[in-house]
């Protein structure tokens, strides 16, 4: 069993590394400026629906391959960058559509669900990141390591689910301000799409 005390310490590091600037909190970032505080929202769960896989994958070993296959994880970014150019094309799409077109069309929940799983899933270097993170605070002498990872993994999730709410009602309050007005909708969506692009020249240029 893990000492309470461990796991807060657990918990405010995972705390602090939400808030640090990286693909995830930005992709929330911006869903939520471009698309409102739902869809952030959204993203947030698909995103720590995506921390679920990562956890398995560390916890049965599988996050392993990955970083000792080039071709495994060359594939992977590759997959999430290709995902991510998608997503910065439709968003400037949006933003150099007509007056009466500018607004970006409405996505479903699952929709924003299933971009967040996308985008955590197909990003190697977050298992690389449980692979190193997480055997840190277990130990063999507590009990099975496969439970310890999976309580470690929920509560890294919670963690991350309490910053990305606050980043999605922020930055949703922010976007309603500009969404009334075409070119505040345009400059949003482009900078949506510059943000996009970016996070996905970061992850193919990424190293293991």
């Amino acid at each position: 069993m893990m000492e309470p005390q461990l796991l807060l310490v657990f918990f405010s590091t995972s705390v602090l590394l939400a808030l640090a600037p990286g693909p995830d909190n930005l992709f929330v970032l911006a869903q939520s400026v471009q698309n409102g505080r739902n869809a952030g929202l959204f993203v947030t769960l698909g995103l720590c629906s995506g921390l679920l896989v990562h956890t398995a994958a560390v916890a049965l070993g599988l996050a392993a391959v990955v970083r000792t296959s080039a071709i495994a994880f060359v594939i992977l970014k590759f997959m999430g960058a290709a995902y991510l150019l998608y997503l910065a094309w439709q968003a400037f799409r949006a933003g150099s559509a007509s007056s009466g077109e500018a607004k970006v069309a409405v996505l479903s929940r699952g929709g924003l669900y299933r971009r967040g799983i996308v985008m955590n899933i197909s990003n190697p270097k977050v298992s690389l990141f449980f692979l190193a993170f997480l055997p840190q605070f277990a130990d063999s002498a507590r009990g099975p390591l496969v439970m310890q990872f999976f309580l470690l993994g929920g509560v890294f999730m919670l963690a991350t689910v309490l910053v990305f709410v606050f980043i999605s009602m922020l930055a949703g309050g922010l976007g309603e301000k500009f969404r009334d007005s075409v070119f505040a909708r345009k400059m949003v969506n482009r900078t949506a799409g510059a943000v996009f692009v970016s996070l996905a020249l970061r992850l193919a240029l990424s190293e293991r």
